[in-house]
């Protein structure tokens, strides 16, 4: 009996898994296979690429070794497998990013002319980018409205747990072998896998959502989940968070805000499925007018985490010590990078992109993008970070600078956010602030003003 095939891309787990399951229906056996794709391979930075190769390992053993690993343009290399192994169906979760519909239409086309069917079943949200639109059938702009029309939407249960599908009958079939793993230097990624996964969803439900809302924004502590790079790379699905936040009996506003936290990634989906120039391009066309500063060497002390302001060097640091930057953090580095230096957000979410393990282009080009006044909010250009009150507010003492940023670890307190008024604040050899940060907001609201004209 001919296998069917299983194409995994950003659903590397077996729990959860409408596409796998509509796979076992079938009469022969399941061949799971994974395309390393160039288009998408090359792009990853070191972060991303040692991710996927830990967590397609994590993968393959789940399946009793059977995963097939195949490299080249899907659009090439799934028609050949499904030909080789005699297949008349590919079951595929659907990918609803830009690159990912213009592929997958290419390579149902190309099944089409082997008269194989592409069945793709399933996304990677709790509801689909598309689905929710308002009154007058149009997609929504502005996050709030959104929030609300998807919780009356609602979302299925999760579709089954990992036991209902341990039985698996497995085929097999040629594989080559998962890429060396980039050089990562010093960088600690954890645990990669739909176990990991889990693991982690399960002590964050069980010990850390209640206190979600009062400690996600202080970066000096552990107080996120920690689950972004699990979703992105569908190694747990939100379906699954959003069941087990509903079997919370207690977290009172932890739980109501992290069920919010998943809302805005379906929000930017959404955006990014209408829009999918984009991931490129200003949501806000204006702001493409707007005067900008070349990406010289003011972006490159940026990227290096040499700018001045110890919350904008400790985050970028962190970027490269981890792959990953706390989510205020992040805010306050973008609009540091837009507003104080007047360098378009494209620079800084390529940047993002290269060196974040969750690199996410919906929520990362939509996060800046929102930084950057050019996004879904309703009037944003006037939000304007001031880098030092961001970090007295949310690392009142000092922990977070101290922890990336070694020059100032001798200073005290919440002194390790403003080193200048020290007397040793500059002995370690940090740098002088690269610019004023008051007069840097006035001109980046005289910009906004000359698009306005």
């Amino acid at each position: 009996m001919p296998p069917q095939l299983l194409w995994f891309r950003r659903d590397l787990r077996l729990s959860d898994h409408p596409a796998l399951l509509a796979a076992i229906e079938g009469d022969g056996p399941v061949l799971p296979f994974f395309v390393i794709d160039p288009k998408l391979w090359d792009p990853a930075g070191p972060p991303r690429q040692a991710w996927l190769i830990r967590s397609l390992t994590a993968l393959a053993q789940d399946c009793d070794g059977r995963l097939v690993i195949r490299y080249g343009d899907p659009v090439d290399v799934v028609p050949a497998l499904a030909a080789e192994l005699k297949a008349d169906t590919v079951f595929a979760t659907a990918d609803c990013g830009p690159y990912g519909r213009t592929r997958d239409a290419a390579v149902a086309d190309a099944l089409t002319q082997i008269d194989v069917r592409l069945e793709r079943i399933g996304t990677p949200y709790a509801v689909g980018p598309g689905t929710v639109l308002n009154g007058s059938g149009d997609p929504y702009k502005v996050f709030t409205p959104f929030s609300r029309a998807w919780r009356e939407h609602g979302w299925p249960a999760p579709a089954a747990s990992l036991k209902a599908v341990e039985t698996v009958r497995w085929a097999k079939a040629d594989s080559e072998k998962l890429p060396g793993e980039p050089d990562l230097g010093a960088m600690q990624l954890p645990p990669a896998g739909e176990a990991a996964a889990l693991e982690r969803w399960h002590e964050f439900l069980e010990d850390d959502v209640n206190d979600y809302a009062e400690r996600r924004d202080q970066p000096g502590v552990d107080g996120t989940s920690g689950l972004s790079v699990h979703l992105k790379y569908g190694e747990v699905h939100p379906r699954t968070l959003l069941a087990g936040l509903a079997r919370k009996r207690s977290g009172g506003t932890g739980v109501e805000t992290f069920r919010g936290e998943l809302c805005w990634r379906e929000f930017y989906a959404d955006v990014l499925w209408h829009k999918p120039a984009s991931a490129r391009e200003y949501l806000r066309s204006e702001f493409a007018r707007m005067r900008y500063e070349p990406a010289g060497d003011r972006f490159e002390a940026w990227c290096q985490g040499r700018t001045g302001f110890p919350i904008v060097d400790a985050g970028m640091r962190q970027l490269q010590a981890e792959g990953w930057i706390h989510n205020r953090v992040r805010m306050i580095v973008a609009s540091f990078l837009v507003k104080d230096l007047h360098v378009e957000w494209q620079h800084g979410a390529r940047w993002f992109m290269r060196w974040l393990r969750d690199g996410d282009l919906a929520s990362n080009q939509h996060g800046w993008q929102w930084v950057a006044g050019s996004g879904t909010d309703a009037a944003p250009y006037f939000r304007v970070f001031n880098p030092i009150t961001q970090g007295l507010k949310f690392d009142p003492d000092g922990v977070y600078v101290r922890r990336y940023v070694a020059e100032l670890s001798d200073l005290p307190g919440a002194a390790a956010h403003e080193p200048w008024k020290h007397p040793d604040g500059y002995a370690g050899g940090y740098p002088e602030r690269m610019v004023d940060h008051a007069a840097e907001r006035l001109d980046a609201l005289a910009r906004y003003q000359e698009i306005k004209k």
